[in-house]
């Protein structure tokens, strides 16, 4: 603790005074035997000028005020000497400190002492990171905008334009009978439900990805929350021809902290997901297990394969590998990523797997502790 004392600026400069002190004197000193030496103590018969211009100066001036003035200017020499590495390394800091305020231009200044210049180094080079940490998100946040606002026009555009030209068609009296005028305005009908189903997502995921309002957190069976929203979803799975089996692999009920009504809108846009793209396999599989201190649901279904190189990007808005994007799968591109968004604000994790046989959807959420009126 001394040594880390005695290394501050303080005592640098302390030590710098002193030691211009004492080599001033010690400067002095030797200069004024030289003078006494040369004057006095060996006088020329045929002096030089230097020597009568130093008997002139003491003669007429003295030797204190020459002493004086000798001694104020190598003090000021020698505190120069002994803190130009000081005054470099500060003048080094502030050079830093204005490439860092250039908008965008990164800079690391190098740290090189344990003193204070040394810890204000550190701190601005840590100022400095997280200054370009922002800049980056600021960056990529001006990028997502500007892909969410193309993708919004994108997507609302094609009902959009089937509306206006159907609707174009029947104001201009071109149908042929009462059955055709009903035939375009039920297809006119029928993209407006889409688009309001579009409009609809696209509000839930600017909510839930703008944070929205806190969560009102509550103890939740995840068993029987999905139980009862897979009984939900049977009408679904009839019409699409598909039955559904829940595998059980924990005895015990899997508690988490959650908002039902939030957590809802995620679980709904899984399994409609699995409806919408399992159909081929006319199989909907939901498990349940624990796993350490985790509870994990996975909703599989048999149907379309994920390709391998569209797994990692499946959460991302209005993402749908090419052979999806046909509007008869009715799907905005924006229900995993709400899913994703909700489950995020849960403190929970969610993955995707697919293969050849099956695709899966994982959730992963920490448990909480039963709640007491439910152990009697």
């Amino acid at each position: 603790m001394h040594a880390k004392y005695i290394s501050t600026i303080r005592w640098k400069f302390i030590w710098a005074f002193i030691l211009s002190i004492l080599s001033g004197a010690g400067l002095l000193t030797a200069g004024y035997k030289l003078v006494n030496s040369t004057v006095y103590l060996s006088p020329e018969r045929n002096p030089s000028p230097f020597t009568m211009m130093l008997k002139w100066v003491i003669n007429h001036i003295g030797s204190g005020p020459v002493l004086f003035a000798a001694g104020i200017v190598s003090f000021l020499i020698f505190f120069f000497l002994f803190t130009r590495k000081i005054i470099s390394y500060l003048e080094e800091i502030t050079s830093g400190i204005q490439q860092i305020t250039k908008l965008g231009e990164s800079h690391r200044i190098e740290v090189r002492t344990t003193d204070e210049l040394g810890v204000l180094a550190e701190n601005i080079n840590i100022m400095s990171e997280r200054l370009q940490h922002s800049l980056i998100e600021e960056r990529a946040a001006v990028q997502a905008k500007n892909e969410l606002i193309t993708g919004v026009s994108h997507d609302l555009r094609t009902p959009l334009t089937s509306i206006l030209g159907f609707l174009e068609y029947v104001e201009q009296d071109r149908c042929r009978d009462e059955m055709e005028l009903r035939y375009y305005v039920d297809i006119a009908y029928q993209k407006t439900l889409v688009l309001r189903k579009l409009i609809d997502d696209l509000f839930e995921y600017t909510r839930v990805n703008s944070g929205g309002l806190p969560l009102v957190l509550e103890p939740l069976d995840l068993k029987a929350f999905i139980g009862q929203l897979v009984d939900e979803a049977v009408p679904e799975l009839n019409m699409a021809g598909m039955t559904y089996t829940m595998n059980d692999y924990t005895d015990e009920a899997l508690w988490i902290q959650a908002a039902p009504y939030e957590l809802v809108r995620a679980y709904e846009n899984l399994i409609a997901n699995a409806i919408r793209y399992g159909k081929a396999g006319k199989k909907l599989e939901i498990s349940f297990e624990r796993q350490d201190d985790e509870a994990v649901v996975r909703i599989s279904n048999f149907g379309e394969v994920i390709a391998e190189s569209d797994l990692p990007h499946i959460f991302e808005r209005f993402y749908r590998a090419e052979r999806s994007r046909s509007q008869h799968t009715g799907g905005s591109g924006l229900g995993l990523a709400i899913a994703k968004g909700i489950i995020d604000r849960h403190h929970g994790i969610i993955t995707a797997q697919s293969d050849m046989y099956r695709t899966d959807f994982i959730t992963c959420f920490p448990l909480s502790k039963e709640p007491l009126s439910k152990t009697g």
